[in-house]
């Protein structure tokens, strides 16, 4: 049996070395934390000072960036004196739904006449429509807000005036070629694209509004931070870039959530086994833990339930809809995992041709729309070309979502194809389509098209970006201190990626449904250093062959109160070193037992603090008045302050075993 690896590309990042010694030498940062900067396209110890240290930046005021906030604001202003009926349109997804609960807690706040609609999914798709605008003026409102939504609605805005509603509309969407005629219009696609506020999702730019709004009326005591907290789970649930002030006001938020105001976050981070013990959370958090079960609602059910859950104060409500999010996400996580197997089906029995064709079209009358995106990343990751899955409507057409890869647009393929389409939005990474059922083989022929004008074989695999190759010995604690200071990751800020050559996989076992766990040693001078590792979704690869060239990323592992370094594997290839022959030698652990922790104990009725560094071959012992013993594995001499001693001889060696062995506990 032939063992099976990953199909991926890589793309090793250049190494630097002037521009990373300048990072280096301005700011303290490690080499090669400093070269995951220069990936980044920071080069200046000015740039690099704004990425670590965002609150540092002074910013233009949003008011002088967004031309019509000014007069949004003074619209709402008005609007709050004469207590006019002011209605929110939002979207279904965890954008829309944070944006909307975002401005409706904040009007609240601020004493408004407020109410709000979302579109259904099923019935109305994305976006506001001339329905909900006409029961909008039935209900006497006089003035409609847009969020996260509104910018391709010429007709409906048009409506909306004709009826002589006022109009703003607050959307973070690809503008079209004609804009809505609404009173104001607030999207960061009209601002340059250097500006901080550039890469807003629709959450950003309600926030935006609220405190624009607030600082108008002189009411933002007591309002921040709950808003700032929404802003933190709509932005990184939404995939926004994390540039600019996204990156800013994501660092303050992600403080909040642990212990957050909130009933209705405080009970998602129950139920969703986030640890609230924690200073900060990560995106990785939100991402694949909250995200996720706020988007399920959106996707499968009444996205009323989400509004209720982030705009309560009511404690048992707010665990109640929690609860109602936890069983709706397992259920989307059982229809996306048969979505899924189904399509692979379809692909690989048919067969599919989709590296002839450039691009991958599925579509079957099935499957759910509601989650066909989900599955469209996760066949994109799988085959590493452009996918475009669709499903059937009620009214004989079909409705689909699609998802990218890095040499491909997809708001621009899905604008070549146009005369074939109903409605379609999206941007480069991503987009929703309708089209009539008849055009579907045509919709795809026009799709290869455009896909062989950008696309070469040698795209056809999913990339993996690198940022430095480097060896199991350069994972130390402090190292990883200083990445871990570099969050948050997301889009325009990844995560860095690692790679290791020549490494050789020591065990390897499943572990939950068809993830992998491993143990792996890089031999270095003619000794192993060990690190243990997991890879998900790779149970279909067991058993991996060594020696392998590996890439992956540092996470951190807390277990019985001990923390330690482990990889995460995202690629694997055949190890392109040919090995050197060492005699065999005992593995060295690589992950110290507590990342440079130190632990105190005591010797001969003194107090003592030891820690294990450079990756368990450093031992530090100091005493209680700062004085410091050194030791490096396998040497029978050490450092004390200046002087070199025999550790063999007393007091040391007792001192030492006793130090190692409440390192070990």
């Amino acid at each position: 049996m032939t063992n099976r690896l990953p199909q991926q590309r890589w793309q090793i990042a250049d190494r630097q070395p002037e521009l990373t010694q300048t990072l280096v030498a301005a700011v303290g940062l490690h080499p090669l934390v400093a070269q995951v900067l220069v990936n980044r396209q920071i080069h200046t110890a000015e740039q690099a000072q704004v990425y670590i240290q965002p609150e540092s930046q002074r910013l233009p005021s949003p008011l002088v960036e967004f031309e019509d906030l000014a007069l949004s604001v003074e619209l709402l202003q008005e609007a709050i004196a004469d207590e006019t009926l002011i209605a929110i349109c939002g979207d279904y997804d965890a954008d829309g739904m944070t944006s909307t609960a975002l401005l409706l807690r904040a009007l609240h706040h601020l004493g408004a006449n407020v109410t709000y609609a979302i579109p259904s999914r099923m019935k109305d798709g994305y976006g506001i429509n001339e329905r909900i605008v006409t029961e909008f003026a039935e209900e006497g409102v006089g003035l409609i807000l847009t969020v996260d939504n509104g910018i391709s609605a010429y007709a409906p805005i048009a409506l909306a005036r004709d009826l002589g509603l006022d109009v703003i509309i607050t959307d973070h969407h690809d503008l079209p070629e004609q804009l809505p005629p609404a009173n104001g219009i607030l999207n960061p696609k009209l601002l340059p694209t250097m500006s901080p506020y550039a890469g807003l999702a629709g959450v950003g730019v309600a926030y935006v509004l609220a405190v624009s709004l607030a600082q108008a009326l002189g009411k933002l005591e007591g309002l921040t931070s709950q808003i700032l907290e929404l802003f933190t789970l709509g932005t990184i649930a939404d995939l926004a870039p994390l540039t600019g002030v996204n990156r800013r006001w994501l660092k303050r938020g992600l403080k909040l959530l642990p212990q957050s105001a909130l009933p209705g976050i405080q009970a998602l981070i129950q139920l969703a086994g986030v640890d609230d013990q924690k200073k900060q959370l990560k995106p990785d958090d939100i991402g694949f833990r909250l995200g996720p079960r706020i988007n399920a609602i959106g996707r499968i059910d009444d996205p009323q339930k989400v509004i209720e859950l982030l705009t309560t104060e009511d404690q048992g409500l707010a665990l109640e809809r929690a609860m109602q999010c936890e069983q709706i996400n397992k259920q989307r996580q059982e229809l996306c995992t048969q979505i899924e197997a189904a399509a692979i089906a379809l692909v690989e029995n048919t067969p599919i041709d989709y590296q002839g064709q450039r691009v991958l079209v599925v579509c079957n009358s099935e499957w759910h729309h509601g989650v066909i995106g989900i599955v469209a990343s996760r066949l994109v990751e799988r085959y590493g070309v452009p996918v475009f899955i669709c499903t059937d409507e009620a009214d004989g057409k079909i409705r689909g979502s699609a998802r990218g890869i890095e040499e491909f647009n997809v708001f621009e393929a899905l604008n070549y194809c146009q005369d074939l389409l109903g409605k379609f939005g999206g941007h480069k990474a991503a987009g929703g389509f309708s089209l009539a059922k008849d055009n579907l083989a045509t919709f795809t022929e026009k799709l290869s098209e455009f896909a062989h004008q950008l696309l070469e074989p040698e795209h056809l695999k999913p990339l993996v970006k690198i940022d430095a190759v480097i060896d199991f010995t350069d994972l130390t604690g402090e190292f990883y201190r200083q990445i871990d200071q570099l969050h948050p990751w997301g889009i325009g800020n990844p995560e860095p990626i690692f790679c290791t050559k020549n490494v050789r996989i020591l065990e390897q076992q499943t572990i939950g449904k068809n993830h992998l766990k491993f143990t792996l040693g890089q031999t270095l001078n003619g000794q192993i250093f060990s690190i243990k590792a997991i890879a998900w979704q790779w149970g279909d690869y067991l058993p991996i062959p060594s020696p392998l060239d590996i890439a992956y990323k540092l996470k951190e592992n807390r277990w019985n109160g001990q923390t330690t370094l482990e990889l995460e594997l995202v690629g694997a290839q055949p190890s392109t070193i040919t090995p050197r022959q060492y005699p065999p030698t005992q593995a060295v652990p690589q992950s110290n037992p507590a990342l440079g922790e130190e632990k105190t104990f005591s010797f001969n009725d003194r107090t003592y603090f030891c820690t294990l560094e450079n990756q368990g071959q450093t031992l530090k012992i100091r005493n209680d008045q700062g004085k410091l013993l050194t030791i490096k594995k396998g040497q029978r001499r050490g450092k004390l302050g200046d002087q070199i001693v025999d550790i063999t001889q007393p007091p040391f060696f007792q001192m030492i075993k006793t130090a190692i062995a409440t390192l070990e506990k």
